[in-house]
């Protein structure tokens, strides 16, 4: 909510939800669920809501392909904010998680995609 500047509560755990889904669609199933497990108790509801491992993960490349993912579970949202909103989801993660478990997850990302990882 700081990073964007919104005061909305509900908007901030739709951005949240889609960048995590779209996260861990992109993740393998073991790493997906070792992510999973570092969330609090709230926010891993929502991570496993609507999850198919048997056919993850996705193997989309590119920035503009997970951008794309994003915005697809998160209508409404500006394409110019989705960036920004991608990279506030990943610094919280980064702040809020053990560093080890973060690292893995994000290594797995192709180069493009960890460039909103900042």
């Amino acid at each position: 909510m700081e990073a964007m500047a919104w005061d909305d509560r509900n908007k901030a755990f739709s951005a949240l939800r889609a960048v995590l889904h779209t996260l861990r669609d992109r993740l393998t199933p073991n790493e997906a669920v070792n992510l999973g497990a570092q969330l609090p108790m709230l926010v891993r509801g929502f991570y496993y809501e609507g999850w198919h491992p048997a056919d993850k993960p996705l193997k989309y490349r590119h920035k503009e392909e997970f951008l794309a993912h994003v915005k697809e579970r998160l209508p409404g949202i500006e394409h110019a904010d989705l960036e920004k909103v991608i990279s506030a989801v990943f610094d919280v993660l980064s702040k809020q998680m053990p560093g080890g478990e973060i690292n893995q997850a994000r290594d797995q990302l192709p180069a493009e995609i960890r460039e909103l990882w900042r």
